[in-house]
C-alpha cells in the first residue's frame, strides 16, 4: 500500500518561499502516474493547484500560475512543489496524491502565510 508523505511547511510572511516535498513510499509505479499538489483550506474543499504528468508537463490552478512550479524525480518517488510570492490565502494544508486521487491521503503540510 503506498504511502504519502507530505513535508516542508511552515509560516512564512507574504512574499516568502517554501519547498515542499512529497515521498510516495512503497510505490513501484509512481513514475508512470500523473502526480498532484492539493490544498485544503479551512472551510473550503480540497482543490488541484498543480500537476505533472509522467512527461514532465505542468498545469497549475489560476491562483497559483506563475508563482509555484510542480517537479519531480522519479528515482526518488518525490514530488516536489515550490511556492514562491506566497500570499495568505495560500494558507492552506497541502497533500500530494495522484490527479486522480488513486492513493490514499498523507497526514498533508500545513502552510501558513501571515505577517
Amino acid at each position: 500500500q503506498v504511502q504519502l508523505v507530505e513535508s516542508g511547511g511552515g509560516l512564512v510572511q507574504p512574499g516568502g518561499s517554501l519547498r515542499l516535498s512529497c515521498v510516495a513510499s512503497r510505490s513501484t509505479t509512481f513514475s508512470v502516474y500523473t502526480m498532484g499538489w492539493f490544498r485544503q483550506a479551512p472551510g473550503n474543499q480540497r482543490e488541484l493547484v498543480a500537476a505533472i504528468s509522467s512527461g514532465g508537463s505542468t498545469n497549475y490552478a489560476d491562483s497559483v500560475k506563475g508563482r509555484f512550479t510542480i517537479s519531480r524525480d522519479n528515482a526518488k518517488k518525490t514530488v516536489y512543489l515550490q511556492a514562491n510570492s506566497l500570499k495568505p490565502e495560500d494558507t492552506a494544508v497541502y497533500y500530494c496524491n495522484t490527479k486522480n486521487s488513486n492513493w490514499g491521503w498523507g497526514q498533508g503540510t500545513r502552510v501558513t502565510v501571515s505577517s
